[in-house]
């Protein structure tokens, strides 16, 4: 788009743009980033504040192994560019590739862990199987009930607080446009181009929009004619008060029980965070989620059974956020399959925080040339019964 229309239509009170980025999470904050880099003007539209939701309340897991096995060559993308942050876009966002160990306390879980590593490995993800002696000589502070263990060396974990405000400044910083507290009321596909609306009276238009609202997306999909199972879910997250330092690598459990599903880190001053288990309800319209206390202890029983020792510190803090989920677990991101120009990159089912920025560099390759780089098939919209599909949709 030109500099002359783009400045006429922001005299007429419209900014015009080549995208327009609905959600400000770290989808679509990193979205912007790598728009930016790739020479398309970009308009991002957050209700709240960048990575205010789903984005800045997890528990800042950036892992690989355990994911859905055709999501691996985005997950593997996005931690490459974890590992680039403070070249691309100036601020660490404090991620540190500690490794991610998952334990496995029963024989079947053991087998589910083998079998796992086997077939990550034609994805290019190599995991170190440890026994139980093995396991507790490099890891002593694990359970001795501890029968195997699945280690992921450079994985880690990130401040989720810091990464999308991260990435929006840097947005901003390369020349996109970043509005916060910009709910958007209507999205309209006119014969070129969409035009937003805000509930403040912002108008922008674009060949291009990519809805980005997380657990808000259902709406806005739904205006297009398609729809979607998605669920607003708060997840349960805690921490304990300081320890000395002697945790390194991310910890989680193996298993088929959704109770026994938890995850801990210990940050450098000492306070172990912790999540998983049950989760919560959410709310869209008052944007809260309600955190249950009997979880809090529930959760503390299977941390426990990770570290012994955390039955000896108090939990200082407890929090909740709102999360978009599918009911299959699996994103859906891609083009529209009804209306083109039309793009998505939400419902990451309390996964996405590592897939973030790879996800940012795949949809700006996709909008910006049509191609995305790497295999996003399996989440694109399509797949949800009676999902309409049309000649015009992108490759």
């Amino acid at each position: 788009m030109s500099a002359a229309v783009s400045t006429i239509l922001h005299a007429a009170g419209e900014t015009a743009a080549d995208v327009v980025i609905v959600g400000g999470g770290i989808m679509g904050a990193a979205t912007a980033f790598f728009l930016r880099q790739r020479g398309l003007s970009v308009v991002m539209l957050e209700r709240d504040m960048v990575g205010q939701h789903a984005s800045g309340v997890n528990f800042g897991n950036v892992r690989r192994q355990g994911r859905f096995l055709p999501q691996l060559p985005l997950a593997n993308r996005s931690r490459e560019i974890w590992g680039r942050l403070p070249e691309l876009i100036g601020e660490d966002a404090e991620f540190l590739p500690t490794g991610h160990l998952r334990v496995a306390f029963r024989p079947e879980d053991v087998a589910k862990q083998e079998q796992y590593a086997r077939d990550a490995r034609a994805y290019g993800l190599d995991l170190e199987l440890l026994s139980g002696n093995a396991l507790r000589a490099r890891f002593p502070f694990v359970s001795p009930e501890a029968m195997a263990g699945s280690f992921s060396p450079l994985d880690g974990h990130a401040n989720p607080r810091l990464a999308a405000p991260a990435f929006g400044r840097a947005a901003r910083r390369a020349g996109a446009i970043v509005h916060e507290g910009a709910e958007v009321v209507s999205i309209a596909k006119g014969a070129e181009d969409f035009r937003v609306e805000t509930k403040g009276g912002g108008r922008f238009r674009a060949p291009n929009v990519q809805v980005s609202a997380g657990a808000w997306a259902r709406a806005f999909v739904n205006a297009f004619g398609e729809e979607v199972p998605l669920r607003p879910i708060g997840p349960q997250m805690g921490v304990t008060e300081p320890a000395p330092y002697r945790i390194a690598p991310v910890l989680g459990i193996t298993t088929s029980v959704p109770e026994e599903t938890v995850y801990a880190r210990q940050v450098a001053r000492g306070n172990i965070v912790f999540g998983g288990s049950v989760r919560g309800p959410a709310s869209l319209e008052t944007r809260r989620a309600t955190l249950d206390p009997l979880n809090t202890l529930r959760q503390r029983r299977y941390v426990a059974r990770l570290l012994p020792a955390v039955t000896k510190l108090r939990i200082i803090r407890t929090w909740s956020g709102v999360e978009g989920y599918m009911d299959d677990d699996i994103p859906v991101m891609g083009p529209s399959a009804r209306v083109p120009g039309l793009f998505y990159a939400f419902g990451f089912c309390g996964h996405g925080f590592q897939l973030g920025p790879g996800v940012g560099a795949t949809m700006a390759e996709l909008i910006a040339t049509g191609s995305p780089g790497v295999p996003i098939d399996p989440f694109h919209i399509t797949r949800f019964k009676g999902a309409p599909t049309t000649k015009e949709t992108p490759p």
